[in-house]
């Protein structure tokens, strides 16, 4: 059956569940069934991030010293990462946050970072950035044109050109973490959002922080975006959402049932694919509650 429901926007994290598997895009992004708790690498990271985009903003933006601007973004993510309650098993405590904030500024100290803000277009500097452009892709429903959006945790300045930063928490850094991040098809999106949005970004800098219960870590990986590859990403996209838009005009949507189904730990509605109809609703009512996700606002609104 053909859901009632199609997303005007689109972004990474959507494209990256669809190439997935299909399936899974429909049970996330259009039947809105999400995981009734916050994930606790998705609620710390979100609290780290904040933390980085407040220091920078105080340091650079309104001209307070380093540590000042260090403290300021630690009370920030103190305050987002609130009374979420750890795992055991995880060492993402907002301690253990908390070390890895002050690491981080240790490992690129604001007053010595060699990698200053740019100044937008707008006249705003490049301190967390976000983009929604319209595709040439009508919406089944509205009969708008379909949005990409991302959102940047900056844009600044490194060997001369404008370079994008994504800061990643992770549990782990070894010897083969930074080349991952080559093909990204989140970065080749971000690239192409600030060329629509008057930047032309000629990279990615992502800076690794590894979390574990007795130390910490950093890595950072350089990538370049040539123009070829941003084309590229472009012509893909709108394959991409063009069969979603079919997939749901047939009210169908094909199962991976492969090594997606395992990754990572396994796919959190396994179980969902591994029962008849009946069953699965009951699972999913059970261990899931319907929550749509706003990728602009980046936010989750209950059913």
């Amino acid at each position: 059956m053909k859901p009632d429901y199609f997303p005007s926007v689109f972004d990474a994290s959507m494209l990256a569940a669809w190439k997935s598997c299909p399936q899974l895009f429909n049970l996330i992004y259009l039947e809105d069934w999400k995981a009734k708790e916050e994930n606790v690498h998705r609620h710390a990271g979100k609290s780290f991030a904040s933390g980085i985009e407040a220091a920078r903003e105080a340091f650079f933006a309104q001209n307070k010293s380093a540590e000042d601007s260090v403290a300021e973004g630690l009370e920030v993510l103190i305050r987002s990462y609130g009374t979420f309650e750890c795992p055991a098993d995880s060492a993402k405590s907002l301690e253990r946050m908390a070390g890895a904030f002050e690491y981080y500024f240790e490992h690129y100290p604001l007053e010595r970072d060699l990698c200053p803000p740019v100044i937008l277009p707008s006249g705003r500097l490049g301190i967390e950035f976000s983009f929604a452009e319209p595709l040439p892709i009508t919406h089944p429903l509205s009969g708008d044109p379909i949005l990409y959006c991302g959102r940047m945790d900056a844009i600044l300045h490194y060997a001369g050109q404008p370079y994008v930063v994504d800061e990643k928490t992770t549990s782990s850094l070894g010897p083969t973490w930074s080349r991952q991040w080559d093909l990204r098809a989140q970065f080749t999106g971000y690239a192409w959002g600030c060329q629509r949005s008057g930047v032309t970004a000629a990279g990615t800098i992502i800076r690794g922080v590894s979390i574990l219960k007795t130390k910490y870590d950093t890595q950072e990986a350089v990538i370049v975006h040539p123009q070829w590859q941003i084309d590229r990403w472009y012509d893909e996209t709108l394959e991409h959402i063009e069969d979603v838009i079919r997939a749901w005009k047939r009210g169908r949507f094909t199962h991976n049932l492969g090594d997606t189904c395992a990754s990572y730990g396994g796919c959190a509605f396994r179980q969902v694919c591994s029962v008849q109809s009946e069953s699965a609703e009951s699972f999913l009512s059970t261990y899931f509650q319907r929550k749509r996700w706003d990728p602009v606002v980046r936010e989750e609104t209950v059913l």
